[in-house]
């Protein structure tokens, strides 16, 4: 069986960029030197559209897909999907809920309105909208569902498809494997991150954080305490057609050094 292609999700490289966009294309370069076959965007740190298009042609790249802010998909979901057409990305990507809009929320049920509706729009413009989800998501509904699952039985795969992150799948004390079958075909996309977790943390570092006591850490793929084999082996079998990897923070490590790391290892295993 055929492996999938390998991206990265730049929101993890955003710390060599955001402050100096100059430095996109020398990016990219490196991206594709440490055998990436695409990239996700987590924003354009003020590049026009037109010249990202152009420096992923430039270095081979594909423009997978982007992550774009919620609050700016409901306020002009056809500007952005317009946006986006003109770097050729094929999926934009919900990338959280604000609190306020997660399931068990007061604002839940309009974001599921909002979202099948922005789905709709990028459906009629030839994208694909996917839904990025975070731990919060396995929170059980009063009909004692997980929302994760609640989302997408409210909503119609046609208007929105899944990008399951496994690190936040197990650290919610699920399985990838199974949500992977679970959502086959759904899953046209899928993250691959890799953690260290000690203790009873706080996963998202809020106020009640020093209530909390442990560790928790992004890692790079295959540095952390995910067995990889059973998931890349169930990503396989979902009819996936990308993964891309993905480190929120880097700690003391190199963010370029991280991504060669995970993909390293990928590589390792045949990937």
């Amino acid at each position: 069986m055929s492996k999938l292609p390998v991206g990265i999700q730049v929101y993890g490289l955003r710390d060599l960029i955001e402050n100096t966009p100059q430095n996109f294309e020398n990016v990219m370069m490196q991206v594709k030197e440490l055998g990436y076959d695409g990239a996700e965007l987590a924003g354009l740190y003020g590049l026009e559209p037109e010249y990202i298009k152009a420096v992923f042609d430039k270095t081979g790249l594909v423009p997978v897909s982007a992550h774009v802010p919620f609050s700016e998909l409901m306020a002009d979901a056809q500007a952005v999907a317009e946006t986006y057409k003109k770097i050729g990305t094929e999926y934009i990507a919900v990338p959280c809920l604000p609190e306020e809009s997660r399931p068990n929320a007061p604002g839940y049920q309009e974001a599921l309105k909002e979202m099948a509706r922005i789905g709709k729009i990028m459906k009629e413009n030839g994208i694909t909208l996917l839904y990025h989800n975070h731990d919060f998501e396995f929170e059980t509904l009063p009909n004692g569902e997980f929302g994760f699952d609640n989302i997408y039985s409210e909503i119609p795969k046609e208007y929105l498809k899944a990008e399951p992150d496994v690190c936040w799948i197990k650290a919610a004390g699920q399985s990838p494997e199974e949500y992977l079958k679970k959502y086959k075909s759904r899953s046209e996309i899928v993250h691959l991150k890799d953690f260290y977790k000690e203790g009873n943390p706080n996963l998202h570092k809020t106020a009640e954080s020093d209530q909390e006591s442990g560790v928790f850490e992004f890692r790079p793929v295959g540095f952390g305490m995910q067995i990889w084999e059973p998931i890349l082996d169930a990503v396989l079998t979902s009819g996936a057609k990308w993964v891309v990897v993905e480190q929120d923070r880097h700690y003391e490590l190199d963010a370029l050094e991280a991504a060669r790391r995970s993909r390293e290892y990928l590589k390792i295993l045949g990937w």
